[in-house]
């Protein structure tokens, strides 16, 4: 295993299980959160590994193989729970609306009963999976600059001092 996928990995199991996990997952609407925290993730783990200062490019790496993983557990996971447990959080949201506004509610609970079907649901889940993906990469590019406090390249040796010739420092325009 390189040293990109271990990071990756975990990455993307955080990706994948939180963003599969019925109610935990409610907080991927707020701008796919886990997917761009899987992605972070990822290139903390890297940079926290790496002996040399880490690149955007590499961030931009490791959140796309997040992502991908995350993805597939998504697909794996995510799509059939939200099959099974879609009924139950329609019902829970139709009820917490109704508390609210009963007039919502009725319009809300026709438009969740047209959306359940199993195809549906699929659609609905690639869609996501393929949303995962960008917004881990995107993660994993804003990790670099949030974990990564190195400067980008080795430290440039001083120059040799009184070699090839010239006059030797301190010494020049002097008559010695």
């Amino acid at each position: 295993m390189n040293n990109k996928m271990k990071p990756a990995l975990i990455g993307g199991i955080v990706v994948g299980l939180l963003s599969a996990i019925p109610f935990v997952n409610i907080l991927n609407l707020c701008c796919c959160l886990w997917a761009i925290l899987g992605g972070a993730l990822a290139s903390y783990l890297y940079i926290k590994a790496s002996p040399q200062p880490v690149k955007a490019a590499d961030g931009a790496v490791l959140g796309l193989l997040a992502g991908v993983v995350g993805a597939v557990i998504y697909i794996i996971i995510g799509i059939p729970l939200g099959i099974v447990m879609g009924a139950t959080m329609m019902s829970m949201i139709t009820k917490f609306v109704q508390n609210v506004d009963p007039r919502q509610a009725e319009m809300m609970r026709e438009q969740m009963q047209s959306g359940q079907s199993i195809a549906v649901q699929v659609v609905r889940g690639l869609f996501s999976a393929f949303l995962l993906l960008i917004f881990s990469t995107l993660g994993g590019l804003l990790g670099i600059p949030i974990f990564e406090k190195r400067k980008g390249g080795p430290e440039v040796p001083p120059p040799p001092q009184g070699f090839g010739g010239g006059p030797t420092p301190g010494t020049y325009g002097s008559n010695v």
